[in-house]
């Protein structure tokens, strides 16, 4: 009789060539590592510290310049030298310099497949989960040693469902969804966990959305936060790269540790209130508070629907804050330049960039000063996290960013449109 696998099950098991249960240990081959300028240097120093700049496998590695892109200061320069230094000397072909992405944005655009082990020097990874991969942040050595070896270990996790039922409302996105999560769960509840999660109706949440829910998955804490892949998935693929692949599915009457239902048609526009993801308020409770900053973009919510949202909502009007907006990648910026947003954006008094994490981790390109208050879509609100450690940082969906730009106090659509 053949064991009903989850989909972590099924990819850690075909991973580590053995049938695997939650709390195994298990050493597992993986699909593509990746590092970019922030930690790159980190998991050079470490090989370098063993004595072995030695890459098991080429075509697996991926490097992408975009915490401190371009270089605010002398010492983010040379970091980047060195690691050109390192990708010409051993040859790496996935390498996108200044400009090109957000390393978690490229991922998804270019290399990570359904059903795949992705480990990166980066905490958000579980961005590629979106697309059913099993995708985890790790430390410098880690991924050193996976870049030499191929191969890691991870304790398998606890299987969680999750599945999203109904329409959202309109201007409700991916990001009220992962801030609806949190309020229900909060921070801390999802470790030693895989959340996998059902789309009852495929269409009505799209690939945009799913980048942004799996990208905060490790603000839940989850080892690893996955959609199961469905048609979505396969049409995400094939539009963006030409590729047709195989679906990996969960088998029916597989065992979870429980489920949750999200439905969503009753997910209303939220924020994290300072100083944490998970104090979740409707936007209505802090709608008179003024604001100093608008953040639009990131690895979060830096996407196509992020900015047509960011267009729909400025288009006709000015920013009353500084407003500054960030798509994720070169090909975003692109599209969006081509749709007419960018220029929209641009009328409407925003600074716009692409291809950089920015004032997301408090690098440049706009951070907050003492007792400034910012909307931001990015993904964390700690103390300092975008600059000074007495700014107030509300973490938004790109409607709620928008329309607080525009009329300088937190607040939604409905009091401009």
């Amino acid at each position: 009789m053949s064991i009903l696998k989850t989909l972590t099950e099924k990819i850690l098991s075909r991973a580590s060539g053995k049938d695997v249960a939650p709390g195994d240990v298990v050493e597992i081959n993986v699909d593509i590592v990746a590092f970019h300028d922030l930690t790159g240097y980190h998991v050079i120093e470490v090989m370098d510290k063993v004595g072995r700049r030695v890459v098991h496998n080429i075509d697996k590695l991926v490097i992408a310049f975009d915490h401190l892109t371009p270089p605010p200061d002398v010492r983010s320069a040379e970091i980047q030298q060195f690691i050109r230094k390192f990708v010409k000397e051993v040859g790496v072909r996935n390498f996108h310099d200044v400009g090109y992405g957000i390393l978690h944005q490229v991922l998804v655009e270019k290399y990570v497949l359904p059903g795949q082990v992705v480990v990166a020097a980066d905490s958000h990874t579980t961005t590629s989960g979106a697309l059913g991969a099993f995708a985890q942040g790790m430390g410098a050595s880690d991924v050193a040693a996976i870049v030499m070896t191929g191969k890691t270990w991870v304790t398998v996790p606890q299987p969680f469902k999750i599945v999203l039922e109904g329409k959202p409302r309109q201007w409700v996105t991916g990001k009220e969804v992962a801030l609806e999560i949190l309020k229900e769960f909060k921070a801390d509840y999802f470790m030693g966990m895989s959340v996998e999660v059902f789309v009852k109706d495929p269409p009505a949440f799209p690939m945009d959305y799913r980048l942004t829910v799996a990208n905060m998955g490790i603000e839940m804490n989850a080892d690893t936060l996955m959609f199961v892949p469905d048609s979505v998935t396969l049409d995400y693929i094939k539009s963006s790269r030409g590729l047709e692949v195989k679906p990996i599915q969960p088998d029916t009457g597989a065992k979870y540790v429980d489920e949750y239902t999200v439905e969503l048609d009753r997910v209303e526009l939220l924020v994290a209130a300072p100083h944490s993801v998970d104090n979740v308020k409707n936007v209505r409770e802090v709608s008179n508070v003024e604001v100093d900053m608008v953040f639009i973009g990131s690895c979060t919510n830096g996407r196509l629907s992020d900015l047509e949202i960011a267009a729909k909502i400025m288009k006709g009007r000015k920013v009353k804050t500084r407003c500054i907006v960030i798509p994720a990648s070169w090909n975003m910026f692109r599209k969006a330049m081509e749709l007419g947003y960018i220029q929209i954006l641009v009328e409407a008094g925003c600074i716009v960039t692409y291809g950089t994490c920015g004032p997301c981790i408090g690098g440049h390109f706009g951070i907050a000063g003492p007792g400034e208050v910012v909307v931001s879509t990015s993904n964390r609100n700690f103390i300092g996290r975008m600059g000074s450690p007495q700014a107030y940082i509300y973490l938004a969906g790109p409607a709620v960013a928008s329309t607080s730009a525009v009329l300088g106090r937190i607040a939604e659509p409905g009091d401009v449109m």
